[in-house]
């Protein structure tokens, strides 16, 4: 049973890629306050950080290389909006076969390198009728419908409590400061609850049904373990999804006289294209609003 100064320990792992990416990138790192991961085809949002310096994943101890088309797989550490931070541009997923533990520890490592805050992004289905592609969902809270959990098995108590509660789990002072910075920015800004599924097939008819039912207003196959642990760690966590496609309930479907709905990843990719600009804007505001 791993213990928190085994080899095995996940604190002992995160600490030493800390470590590493603190003398890959040199002097001249400054320690982090904002931490944000990029989604699917989302790597525009990279655009607004100010001369990063650039890490690959496969240079940094216990990280693995993304296989999804759209995850990059890179830390960049630099300035947004003035603040210290690092986005890791691309994730890994369960689907991919990872373990919940290997998916989550970039952000283990995050906290390890000091940030306050993470924000986490994603592309999602819309299980809402009003959402069309491009538009940006400020999550205000998640159903974990993946079927594992990033905190079991032993856990380290310097990393976190047993039982961490996840009620707020979505930062809600960040959510309004999203709210201010959007409206500032003249972005419609959705809301809604993400439902996290395992993927990697896109859901069925009935699932979709189901899914609408229990209150889930988009859709994706990310995220929720992050901010899990994110709050294990203490971390406060602000989410946005881009919606990519209309993923309707046969209900919704008949309603708003939308026929037989396909989706492929390329699509997905693609409509992330109108949505990352202005997922880029908010995030930047955000973080901004951290200096003042």
């Amino acid at each position: 049973m791993p213990t928190s100064t085994s080899p095995d320990s996940i604190k002992e792992r995160s600490t030493q890629a800390a470590v590493a990416i603190r003398e890959l990138i040199g002097k001249g790192m400054r320690p982090p306050r904002a931490g944000v991961i990029i989604g699917s085809g989302l790597g525009a949002v990279s655009a607004a950080m100010t001369s990063p310096s650039v890490v690959e994943y496969r240079q940094i101890p216990g990280f693995a290389t993304p296989s999804v088309a759209g995850h990059r797989g890179r830390l960049l550490a630099g300035d947004l909006a003035g603040v210290p931070a690092v986005i890791l541009e691309g994730r890994y997923h369960y689907y991919e076969g990872y373990t919940m533990r290997q998916v989550t520890f970039p952000t283990r490592v995050l906290a390890e390198l000091g940030v306050e805050m993470l924000v986490v992004t994603n592309a999602a289905g819309g299980l809402d009728p009003a959402f069309r592609p491009g538009d940006i969902m400020l999550i205000s809270d998640h159903i974990n419908l993946l079927g594992d959990n990033p905190l079991r098995g032993p856990n380290e108590d310097g990393l976190g409590p047993r039982f961490p509660d996840m009620n707020g789990a979505y930062d809600p002072d960040l959510r309004e400061a999203a709210r201010r910075v959007a409206a500032a920015e003249g972005v419609e800004l959705r809301h809604g609850v993400y439902v996290a599924v395992s993927g990697p097939n896109y859901e069925t008819p009935a699932e979709l049904g189901f899914f609408r039912t229990v209150g889930g207003d988009a859709i994706g196959m990310s995220t929720v373990p992050e901010v899990i642990v994110a709050r294990h760690a203490g971390l406060r966590v602000l989410g946005l999804s881009c919606i990519t496609n209309r993923a309707l309930a046969p209900a919704d479907r008949a309603r708003e006289g939308v026929g037989a709905m396909t989706v492929t990843h390329e699509e997905v990719l693609a409509a992330t294209a109108s949505g990352a600009a202005k997922m880029a804007r908010i995030i930047a505001g955000v973080i901004g609003e951290m200096a003042r």
